[in-house]
Protein backbone atom coordinates (compact mmCIF):
# COMPACT_ATOMS: atom_id res chain seq x y z
CA UNK A 1 0.00 0.00 0.00
CA UNK A 2 2.83 2.34 0.90
CA UNK A 3 4.54 1.49 -2.36
CA UNK A 4 1.33 2.29 -4.24
CA UNK A 5 1.06 5.72 -2.56
CA UNK A 6 4.73 6.37 -3.36
CA UNK A 7 4.14 5.62 -7.05
CA UNK A 8 1.11 7.94 -7.02
CA UNK A 9 3.19 10.77 -5.59
CA UNK A 10 5.86 10.29 -8.29
CA UNK A 11 3.23 10.35 -11.05
CA UNK A 12 1.56 13.45 -9.54
CA UNK A 13 4.90 15.22 -9.25
CA UNK A 14 5.72 14.50 -12.91
CA UNK A 15 2.27 15.68 -13.96
CA UNK A 16 2.69 18.93 -11.99
CA UNK A 17 6.10 19.43 -13.54
CA UNK A 18 4.61 18.90 -17.01
CA UNK A 19 1.82 21.39 -16.32
CA UNK A 20 4.31 23.95 -15.02
CA UNK A 21 6.40 23.71 -18.19
CA UNK A 22 3.41 23.90 -20.54
CA UNK A 23 3.05 27.14 -22.42
CA UNK A 24 -0.34 27.92 -23.93
CA UNK A 25 -1.04 30.45 -26.66
CA UNK A 26 -0.71 34.05 -25.56
CA UNK A 27 -2.45 37.25 -26.50
CA UNK A 28 -0.38 40.15 -27.83
CA UNK A 29 -2.19 42.48 -25.44
CA UNK A 30 -0.75 42.65 -21.94
CA UNK A 31 0.40 44.78 -19.03
CA UNK A 32 2.87 44.25 -16.20
CA UNK A 33 4.28 46.53 -13.51
CA UNK A 34 6.89 46.04 -10.79
CA UNK A 35 8.51 48.34 -8.24
CA UNK A 36 11.56 47.35 -6.18
CA UNK A 37 13.94 49.02 -3.73
CA UNK A 38 17.47 47.87 -4.62
CA UNK A 39 20.84 49.35 -3.58
CA UNK A 40 19.41 52.68 -2.36
CA UNK A 41 17.33 52.98 -5.54
CA UNK A 42 13.61 52.66 -6.10
CA UNK A 43 13.15 51.18 -9.57
CA UNK A 44 9.79 51.03 -11.32
CA UNK A 45 9.26 49.17 -14.61
CA UNK A 46 6.00 49.14 -16.58
CA UNK A 47 5.46 47.05 -19.71
CA UNK A 48 2.45 47.10 -22.00
CA UNK A 49 1.78 45.86 -25.50
CA UNK A 50 -0.78 45.83 -28.30
CA UNK A 51 -1.13 43.96 -31.60
CA UNK A 52 1.61 44.17 -34.18
CA UNK A 53 2.67 42.00 -37.08
CA UNK A 54 6.24 41.78 -35.77
CA UNK A 55 8.11 42.64 -32.57
CA UNK A 56 8.41 46.40 -32.10
CA UNK A 57 9.94 47.93 -28.98
CA UNK A 58 10.14 51.42 -27.54
CA UNK A 59 11.24 52.55 -24.09
CA UNK A 60 11.06 55.66 -21.98
CA UNK A 61 13.96 55.90 -19.53
CA UNK A 62 15.47 58.83 -17.59
CA UNK A 63 17.74 60.83 -19.88
CA UNK A 64 20.86 60.03 -17.88
CA UNK A 65 20.20 56.29 -18.23
CA UNK A 66 19.90 56.04 -22.00
CA UNK A 67 22.19 53.00 -22.00
CA UNK A 68 19.25 50.96 -20.66
CA UNK A 69 17.28 51.13 -23.94
CA UNK A 70 19.13 48.42 -25.89
CA UNK A 71 19.57 46.22 -22.82
CA UNK A 72 15.85 46.29 -22.12
CA UNK A 73 15.02 45.61 -25.76
CA UNK A 74 17.24 42.51 -25.85
CA UNK A 75 15.93 41.27 -22.52
CA UNK A 76 12.23 41.65 -23.38
CA UNK A 77 12.67 40.32 -26.93
CA UNK A 78 14.03 37.11 -25.41
CA UNK A 79 10.66 36.70 -23.68
CA UNK A 80 8.24 38.13 -26.25
CA UNK A 81 7.98 37.12 -29.91
CA UNK A 82 5.39 39.55 -31.31
CA UNK A 83 3.59 42.74 -30.42
CA UNK A 84 4.18 46.47 -30.10
CA UNK A 85 5.82 46.67 -26.68
CA UNK A 86 6.31 49.88 -24.69
CA UNK A 87 8.47 49.97 -21.57
CA UNK A 88 8.63 52.75 -18.97
CA UNK A 89 11.44 52.97 -16.39
CA UNK A 90 11.70 55.26 -13.38
CA UNK A 91 14.73 55.36 -11.07
CA UNK A 92 14.76 57.26 -7.81
CA UNK A 93 18.00 57.53 -5.82
CA UNK A 94 17.29 57.47 -2.09
CA UNK A 95 20.88 58.34 -1.14
CA UNK A 96 22.42 60.44 -3.86
CA UNK A 97 26.12 60.38 -2.92
CA UNK A 98 27.28 60.70 -6.50
CA UNK A 99 27.73 64.51 -6.27
CA UNK A 100 31.37 65.62 -6.02
CA UNK A 101 32.52 69.18 -5.13
CA UNK A 102 36.01 70.15 -6.30
CA UNK A 103 38.16 73.27 -5.83
CA UNK A 104 39.54 75.11 -8.83
CA UNK A 105 42.93 75.75 -7.26
CA UNK A 106 44.40 77.61 -10.22
CA UNK A 107 41.50 80.07 -10.22
CA UNK A 108 41.61 80.42 -6.42
CA UNK A 109 45.32 81.30 -6.57
CA UNK A 110 44.61 83.83 -9.30
CA UNK A 111 41.93 85.51 -7.15
CA UNK A 112 44.27 85.65 -4.11
CA UNK A 113 47.13 87.10 -6.13
CA UNK A 114 44.81 89.73 -7.60
CA UNK A 115 43.45 90.68 -4.13
CA UNK A 116 46.97 90.92 -2.73
CA UNK A 117 47.99 93.17 -5.61
CA UNK A 118 44.98 95.47 -4.99
CA UNK A 119 45.80 95.65 -1.27
CA UNK A 120 49.45 96.60 -1.82
CA UNK A 121 48.81 99.06 -4.67
CA UNK A 122 46.02 101.02 -2.97
CA UNK A 123 46.85 100.45 0.67
CA UNK A 124 43.59 98.84 1.62
CA UNK A 125 42.81 95.84 3.80
CA UNK A 126 43.33 92.66 1.78
CA UNK A 127 42.34 90.07 4.36
CA UNK A 128 40.12 87.26 3.01
CA UNK A 129 39.06 83.89 4.38
CA UNK A 130 38.17 80.58 2.67
CA UNK A 131 34.45 81.13 3.02
CA UNK A 132 34.67 84.50 1.23
CA UNK A 133 36.92 83.08 -1.44
CA UNK A 134 34.55 80.16 -2.12
CA UNK A 135 31.86 82.65 -3.13
CA UNK A 136 33.85 83.87 -6.09
CA UNK A 137 32.60 82.53 -9.43
CA UNK A 138 33.82 79.06 -10.45
CA UNK A 139 36.00 78.51 -7.37
CA UNK A 140 33.94 75.47 -6.39
CA UNK A 141 33.06 73.00 -9.15
CA UNK A 142 30.11 70.66 -8.68
CA UNK A 143 29.85 67.53 -10.80
CA UNK A 144 28.18 64.16 -10.64
CA UNK A 145 30.18 60.98 -10.75
CA UNK A 146 29.54 58.69 -13.70
CA UNK A 147 26.75 56.23 -13.02
CA UNK A 148 27.68 52.62 -12.31
CA UNK A 149 25.96 51.20 -15.38
CA UNK A 150 26.34 47.57 -14.30
CA UNK A 151 24.83 48.25 -10.89
CA UNK A 152 21.91 50.20 -12.36
CA UNK A 153 21.24 47.60 -15.06
CA UNK A 154 21.20 44.76 -12.52
CA UNK A 155 18.61 46.65 -10.46
CA UNK A 156 16.49 47.45 -13.52
CA UNK A 157 16.76 43.89 -14.85
CA UNK A 158 15.66 42.39 -11.54
CA UNK A 159 12.62 44.68 -11.53
CA UNK A 160 11.95 44.06 -15.23
CA UNK A 161 11.94 40.30 -14.64
CA UNK A 162 9.04 40.64 -12.22
CA UNK A 163 7.21 43.05 -14.55
CA UNK A 164 7.66 40.69 -17.52
CA UNK A 165 6.41 37.76 -15.45
CA UNK A 166 3.18 39.63 -14.68
CA UNK A 167 3.00 40.86 -18.28
CA UNK A 168 3.28 37.31 -19.70
CA UNK A 169 0.82 35.99 -17.09
CA UNK A 170 -1.79 38.49 -18.29
CA UNK A 171 -1.10 37.53 -21.91
CA UNK A 172 -1.54 33.86 -21.01
CA UNK A 173 -4.87 34.49 -19.29
CA UNK A 174 -6.14 36.30 -22.37
CA UNK A 175 -4.69 33.51 -24.53
CA UNK A 176 -6.63 30.87 -22.59
CA UNK A 177 -9.90 32.71 -23.27
CA UNK A 178 -9.04 33.01 -26.96
CA UNK A 179 -8.15 29.32 -27.13
CA UNK A 180 -11.50 28.35 -25.67
CA UNK A 181 -13.36 30.62 -28.07
CA UNK A 182 -11.48 29.39 -31.16
CA UNK A 183 -11.92 25.73 -30.15
CA UNK A 184 -15.65 26.23 -29.73
CA UNK A 185 -15.99 27.88 -33.13
CA UNK A 186 -13.82 25.21 -34.78
CA UNK A 187 -16.13 22.51 -33.37
CA UNK A 188 -19.14 24.30 -34.83
CA UNK A 189 -17.41 24.56 -38.23
CA UNK A 190 -16.78 20.80 -38.15
CA UNK A 191 -20.45 20.19 -37.42
CA UNK A 192 -21.31 22.29 -40.47
CA UNK A 193 -18.83 20.29 -42.56
CA UNK A 194 -20.49 17.07 -41.41
CA UNK A 195 -23.84 18.43 -42.53
CA UNK A 196 -22.41 19.35 -45.95
CA UNK A 197 -20.89 15.88 -46.34
CA UNK A 198 -24.20 14.23 -45.50
CA UNK A 199 -26.31 16.60 -47.54
CA UNK A 200 -24.22 16.69 -50.73
CA UNK A 201 -25.06 13.12 -51.95
CA UNK A 202 -28.71 13.78 -51.14
CA UNK A 203 -28.76 16.79 -53.46
CA UNK A 204 -27.60 14.55 -56.32
CA UNK A 205 -30.45 12.14 -55.63
CA UNK A 206 -32.94 15.01 -55.46
CA UNK A 207 -31.58 16.44 -58.72
CA UNK A 208 -31.93 13.05 -60.38
CA UNK A 209 -35.56 12.78 -59.24
CA UNK A 210 -36.35 16.33 -60.39
CA UNK A 211 -34.68 15.65 -63.75
CA UNK A 212 -36.67 12.46 -64.20
CA UNK A 213 -39.93 14.24 -63.30
CA UNK A 214 -39.17 17.09 -65.68
CA UNK A 215 -38.35 14.75 -68.59
CA UNK A 216 -41.56 12.81 -68.05
CA UNK A 217 -43.50 16.07 -68.12
CA UNK A 218 -41.89 16.93 -71.44
CA UNK A 219 -42.05 13.58 -73.24
CA UNK A 220 -45.14 12.14 -71.63
CA UNK A 221 -45.43 8.36 -71.30
CA UNK A 222 -42.43 7.69 -73.49
CA UNK A 223 -39.80 5.62 -71.74
CA UNK A 224 -36.99 7.79 -70.39
CA UNK A 225 -33.57 6.73 -71.60
CA UNK A 226 -31.86 5.56 -68.41
CA UNK A 227 -28.33 5.95 -69.78
CA UNK A 228 -28.92 9.60 -70.63
CA UNK A 229 -30.40 10.17 -67.21
CA UNK A 230 -27.41 8.62 -65.45
CA UNK A 231 -25.05 10.68 -67.56
CA UNK A 232 -26.81 13.91 -66.62
CA UNK A 233 -26.79 12.93 -62.95
CA UNK A 234 -23.08 12.08 -63.12
CA UNK A 235 -22.25 15.45 -64.70
CA UNK A 236 -24.24 17.24 -62.01
CA UNK A 237 -22.64 15.17 -59.22
CA UNK A 238 -19.19 16.01 -60.51
CA UNK A 239 -20.05 19.69 -60.77
CA UNK A 240 -21.21 20.00 -57.17
CA UNK A 241 -18.76 17.51 -55.61
CA UNK A 242 -17.15 19.03 -52.52
CA UNK A 243 -15.53 15.95 -51.00
CA UNK A 244 -12.00 17.22 -51.65
CA UNK A 245 -12.82 20.59 -50.12
CA UNK A 246 -14.40 19.11 -46.99
CA UNK A 247 -11.43 16.78 -46.49
CA UNK A 248 -9.02 19.73 -46.74
CA UNK A 249 -11.27 21.79 -44.48
CA UNK A 250 -11.21 19.09 -41.83
CA UNK A 251 -7.42 18.86 -42.17
CA UNK A 252 -7.03 22.64 -41.74
CA UNK A 253 -9.28 22.66 -38.67
CA UNK A 254 -7.30 19.78 -37.17
CA UNK A 255 -4.07 21.69 -37.72
CA UNK A 256 -5.63 24.83 -36.24
CA UNK A 257 -6.53 22.95 -33.06
CA UNK A 258 -3.00 21.52 -32.95
CA UNK A 259 -1.58 25.04 -33.14
CA UNK A 260 -3.64 25.96 -30.07
CA UNK A 261 -1.51 23.50 -28.06
CA UNK A 262 1.80 24.82 -29.42
CA UNK A 263 4.57 26.03 -27.13
CA UNK A 264 5.78 28.47 -29.78
CA UNK A 265 4.51 31.78 -31.10
CA UNK A 266 2.12 30.62 -33.84
CA UNK A 267 -0.07 33.66 -34.50
CA UNK A 268 1.23 34.27 -38.03
CA UNK A 269 0.92 30.59 -38.98
CA UNK A 270 -2.64 30.53 -37.69
CA UNK A 271 -3.46 33.66 -39.68
CA UNK A 272 -2.30 31.95 -42.88
CA UNK A 273 -4.22 28.77 -42.00
CA UNK A 274 -7.44 30.74 -41.41
CA UNK A 275 -7.08 32.18 -44.92
CA UNK A 276 -6.90 28.62 -46.29
CA UNK A 277 -10.00 27.61 -44.31
CA UNK A 278 -11.89 30.57 -45.73
CA UNK A 279 -10.74 29.67 -49.25
CA UNK A 280 -12.13 26.13 -48.95
CA UNK A 281 -15.41 27.49 -47.58
CA UNK A 282 -15.68 29.86 -50.55
CA UNK A 283 -15.10 26.99 -52.97
CA UNK A 284 -17.81 24.88 -51.34
CA UNK A 285 -20.15 27.87 -51.48
CA UNK A 286 -19.48 28.43 -55.19
CA UNK A 287 -20.21 24.77 -55.97
CA UNK A 288 -23.25 24.40 -53.76
CA UNK A 289 -26.56 24.23 -55.63
CA UNK A 290 -28.52 23.70 -52.45
CA UNK A 291 -30.07 26.23 -50.08
CA UNK A 292 -29.30 24.25 -46.92
CA UNK A 293 -25.65 23.80 -47.85
CA UNK A 294 -25.41 27.48 -48.76
CA UNK A 295 -26.70 28.38 -45.30
CA UNK A 296 -24.10 26.19 -43.63
CA UNK A 297 -21.37 27.75 -45.76
CA UNK A 298 -22.47 31.20 -44.58
CA UNK A 299 -22.29 29.96 -40.99
CA UNK A 300 -18.78 28.60 -41.62
CA UNK A 301 -17.61 31.89 -43.13
CA UNK A 302 -19.10 33.83 -40.21
CA UNK A 303 -17.23 31.66 -37.70
CA UNK A 304 -14.01 31.86 -39.72
CA UNK A 305 -14.19 35.65 -39.64
CA UNK A 306 -14.60 35.60 -35.88
CA UNK A 307 -11.65 33.21 -35.57
CA UNK A 308 -9.61 35.53 -37.78
CA UNK A 309 -10.32 38.43 -35.41
CA UNK A 310 -9.06 36.36 -32.49
CA UNK A 311 -6.00 35.10 -34.37
CA UNK A 312 -4.98 38.70 -35.16
CA UNK A 313 -4.28 39.09 -31.43
CA UNK A 314 -2.34 35.85 -30.91
CA UNK A 315 1.41 36.10 -30.40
Amino acid sequence: MAKSRSCFRVIAAKDAEHQKGFIMIKSMTGYGRACKSIDSMVVTVEIKSVNHRYFEFSSRCPRTYGFLDEKLKSFIQSKVARGKVECYVQIENLEDDSVVVEVNHALAKGYLDAIKDLSERYGIDGSINAANLSRYPDILLVRKEEADEEKIWNAVKETAEEAVEKFIAMRSVEGAKMKEDISSRADYILSCVSFVEERSPQTVKEYNEKLLTRMRELIGDTTVEETRLLTEAAIYADKIAVAEETVRLRSHISQLLTFLESKEAIGRKMDFLVQEINREANTIGSKAQDVEIARRVLDIKSEVEKIREQVQNIE
